[in-house]
């Protein structure tokens, strides 16, 4: 049985740690080339030597919000592996830590301009430039939301709203760009990164005690899941959020 990647290109955003890394390991396992942005070259040169250097993996630093970025990305994707076949928005902001009222308009604005706008227009550029063509059939695209978007929490009020239109965002791209491109996202809960310090730092005993499975989400967790979204044995679906979360959405009890 073939890699289930095999011979596909991948642009994965916000990829030089937590989530976004693990996507981008899981994806060259899996047979295919990336190419991974964020903010820091450092920390993204690290990544490429974590995923086995540059036959596997290209890095491009930039800001996920920014056109001129997102257009060399997806230029770059063509020209050093010759097509792109997959996209993974993944790069998010969270800003904002307490009551809604609390938070500038003008951090607000920031956060849905990178959570939505900018994986809006990833999108926009990545399909514009052929994803999803004869010439590289079956484009997949996952985004990466969280269970926020789902439900109230009482301190990540900006970043939730996010998360919701990012989720509504995959159910519309998902309606109109079929048969061509399949659109999903995945929501998260609470995952052991650098990014979700705040959420368990401190008391992870007590943070996972509420979910059923015992324990918060590690990369691999999210990982596996994506790259099975962007394979051909979800082939017949799009449009969809699935929930990673260990239980925690489930609820119970009266």
């Amino acid at each position: 049985m073939g890699l289930t990647h095999e011979n596909k290109v991948a642009i994965v955003t916000g990829a030089s740690r937590g989530i976004g890394l693990g996507i981008a390991r899981r994806l060259v396992a899996d047979g295919a080339r990336v190419v991974i942005t964020a903010r820091k070259p450092e920390a993204l040169a690290e990544a490429v030597g974590a995923l086995g250097g540059p036959a596997h993996a290209l890095a491009i630093a930039g800001r996920a919000d920014d056109p001129a970025h997102q257009e060399e990305v997806v230029a770059a994707a063509r020209a050093t592996f010759g097509r792109l076949d997959l996209l993974v928005n993944n790069a998010g902001i969270n800003p904002a830590y307490g009551p809604m009222l609390d938070t500038d308009t003008e951090v607000a604005r920031k956060v849905l301009e990178v959570n939505v706008l900018g994986a809006f227009s990833w999108i926009q550029k990545a399909v514009g430039s052929g994803l999803g063509t004869p010439e590289a059939p079956g484009g997949a695209i996952v985004n990466v939301a969280s269970i926020a978007g789902l439900r109230t929490t009482g301190v990540l009020g900006w970043y939730a709203v996010s998360k919701a239109a990012l989720i509504h965002l995959t159910a519309e791209l998902g309606s109109q760009l079929g048969p061509d491109v399949r659109v999903n996202a995945v929501a998260p809960g609470v995952v052991k990164t650098h990014f979700a310090q705040a959420l368990f730092e401190g008391r992870e005993e007590k943070v996972a005690s509420r979910y059923p499975l015992k324990r918060l989400g590690v990369p691999e967790d999210i990982a596996g899941v994506v790259s099975f979204l962007l394979s051909s044995d979800s082939s017949w679906i799009t449009g969809q959020t699935l929930v990673i979360d260990g239980g925690v959405t489930l609820g119970g009890g009266l």
